[in-house]
C-alpha cells in the first residue's frame, strides 16, 4: 500500500507563487507514474500535470501548461509542482497520485493511490 501526503498549499495573490510538494511512503517510488489533479469548490476533479516514472515524460493541462512544472526527485520519494502566474480559477484542493500502469496518464481513473490534498486559494 502506497502512502500519499500533499504540502504546500495555502492563501496567494493572484500572479504569485506556489510550490506544492508529495511525498511517498509504502512502495517503490520508481515504480510509478505520478500526477497531480485539482477539484475547484462545486467541479469535479481535473486533471493538471503528470510525469513519467523514469522523468522523462511529462504532460500538462492547456490551462496550466508554461505556468506550472512538475518534477520528481526519486531517490527522496518526492513528486513537486511549481505554480506560477498563479489564477483566481487555480483555487481548488490539489491532490497527488500514483499510477502503476505501463504508460502515463492523464485520466485520474488510471491513478491506483491518492493523497488528501491540500488546498490552494488564490486571491484576486
Amino acid at each position: 500500500q502506497v502512502q500519499l501526503v500533499e504540502s504546500g498549499g495555502g492563501l496567494v495573490q493572484a500572479g504569485g507563487s506556489l510550490r506544492l510538494s508529495c511525498t511517498a511512503s509504502g512502495g517503490t517510488f520508481s515504480n510509478y507514474h505520478m500526477g497531480w489533479f485539482r477539484q475547484a469548490p462545486g467541479k469535479e476533479r481535473e486533471f493538471v500535470a503528470a510525469i513519467s516514472r523514469n522523468t522523462d515524460t511529462t504532460y500538462y493541462a492547456g490551462s496550466v501548461k508554461g505556468r506550472f512544472t512538475i518534477s520528481r526527485d526519486n531517490a527522496k520519494n518526492t513528486v513537486s509542482l511549481q505554480m506560477n502566474s498563479l489564477k483566481p480559477e487555480g483555487t481548488a484542493v490539489y491532490y497527488c497520485a500514483a499510477d502503476y500502469s505501463y504508460r502515463v496518464s492523464t485520466m485520474g481513473s488510471n491513478y491506483d493511490y491518492w493523497g488528501q490534498g491540500t488546498q490552494v486559494i488564490v486571491s484576486s
